[in-house]
């Protein structure tokens, strides 16, 4: 996954994106989370892999790992 999903901050802001691309990794969960299949977004982006969108949903999970509370403010 580090090899697949970097982050720099002169491209997309710094936002995770898979190397060699300007493609974020939040916008191919996002295809992924509307419906969209892995063939319907390598059909979209054919420049990525099977793999690139796997390490973009593994790079989510561990994001999602680490703990946090939301609390009601006001």
């Amino acid at each position: 996954m580090n090899e697949r999903i970097v982050i720099d901050p002169n491209i997309c802001n710094g936002r995770p994106t898979v190397r060699g691309t300007r493609i974020t990794a939040q916008t191919i969960v996002e295809f992924l989370a509307a419906g969209d299949s892995v063939e319907d977004v390598l059909e979209e982006y054919p420049s990525l892999t099977r793999e690139d969108i796997l390490a973009c949903l593994a790079y989510s999970s561990r994001l999602l790992a680490h703990q946090f509370t939301l609390e009601k403010i006001a």
